[in-house]
């Protein structure tokens, strides 16, 4: 990897930050090759793996002639690109016992905060139009989940002073839920929460009977079992929760350790990402083989995410997810993980 010279570095770092946070559509190609090639100069993981694929850097002209690194990377080695600012937070995975976890630091707080709430209310409006409940039990057991971070941040912002964790007490969110109901003042409500918690509250159905009819309400699934129940098919877990907490659609968020950026779905399990975000489907068989957003949209492949907010670390991600593309080129389906892969705690459940 070439030693960085400090001013050089610093001065393309922060013009590609300023380009990702004034990012639209029609600017993320160019970005994208701009920041391949920061890293590709810079990472010394990324870059001896551009050597061992003897990747022609100057010769990469389109998005899918990108070499994506393997996300088990994240599990073995500190991806960092050139001399960031010291680590302010590492996420970690959520694992078994013993088990090796992803790690990914994050350098540029402001930039990781910044990009998650553009995120969030272009597809959903500002957060100060929400009281967020945030059911997150396992996470919250942890302090290093990139999750809960991410909802502090965001109950912060929204300005509630009903927005919220919740850790097992259930009892005190239903008489949160109920005050938000019987108090109304023109904000939504969203209970957001790990898939087994949401599935643990709508079991006693009796007690969700005043949310029927609450048109505010938005019920969102981050996924994950954590082994508490048995693995269900999203439409199962859709369907009874949809029952459970009246209301037509199931939300949900796309987003793991490793990336800085999300995916959102308003129902039905079709995600839209974010503008620092797109999803490109390599082969099963091959994984140097990826299409772009042209392919059939009926086409299984291996998600491989661009994720323009890891500018200190590795924006090109190959995750061990299936995927396929939705109708347009912006939009994708989750269709579930790859055989050998390890369970991922803040991934969707197999669909």
């Amino acid at each position: 990897m070439e030693i960085p010279n400090n001013k050089i570095y610093s001065e393309q770092r922060t013009t590609l930050r300023q380009r990702i946070l004034q990012i639209e559509h029609e600017d993320f190609n160019p970005l994208a090759l701009d920041i391949f090639r920061f890293q590709a100069k810079y990472n010394a993981v990324y870059r001896e793996f551009l050597l061992y694929l003897n990747t022609g850097i100057d010769k990469v002209r389109r998005l899918t002639e990108i070499p994506f690194l393997p996300i088990q990377l994240f599990k073995q080695h500190t991806i960092r690109t050139g001399q960031p600012p010291v680590s302010q937070v590492i996420f970690e995975s959520s694992g078994t016992t013993g088990s090796n976890t992803s790690r990914h630091h994050l350098h540029d707080a402001a930039l990781y905060e910044a990009i998650s709430v553009r995120i969030f209310e272009a597809h959903y409006g500002p957060l100060k139009n929400f009281h967020i409940l945030a059911l997150l039990p396992s996470y919250l057991e942890r302090n290093n989940s990139s999750l809960v971070y991410m909802m502090d941040h965001f109950i912060k912002e929204s300005g509630s002073e009903y927005s919220g964790f919740y850790l097992h007490d259930t009892q005190e969110l239903l008489t949160r839920l109920r005050y938000l109901k019987d108090h109304p003042d023109g904000k939504q409500i969203l209970l957001l929460g790990v898939t087994f918690a949401l599935l643990d509250l709508a079991e006693n159905r009796d007690r969700l009977e005043f949310l029927k009819g609450l048109p505010q309400l938005t019920v969102m699934d981050t996924g994950g079992m954590k082994g508490r129940r048995r693995e269900m098919l999203r439409e199962e877990v859709h369907d009874l929760l949809t029952s459970a907490f009246g209301v037509s659609k199931i939300h949900s968020e796309y987003g793991m350790t490793e990336l800085l950026s999300q995916g959102y779905s308003s129902g039905d399990g079709l995600f839209v990402p974010g503008k620092t975000m797109r999803v490109l489907l390599r082969d099963i068989n091959d994984p140097f083989s990826v299409h772009d957003q042209n392919i059939s949209s009926n086409k299984t492949g291996g998600i491989n995410v661009i994720d323009l907010a890891n500018l200190d670390t590795c924006s090109f991600v190959e995750t061990q997810d299936l995927g396929r593309y939705g109708n347009d080129a912006n939009s994708f389906y989750v269709m579930g993980r790859f055989d050998n892969s390890d369970i991922r705690g803040c991934n969707l459940m197999i669909l």
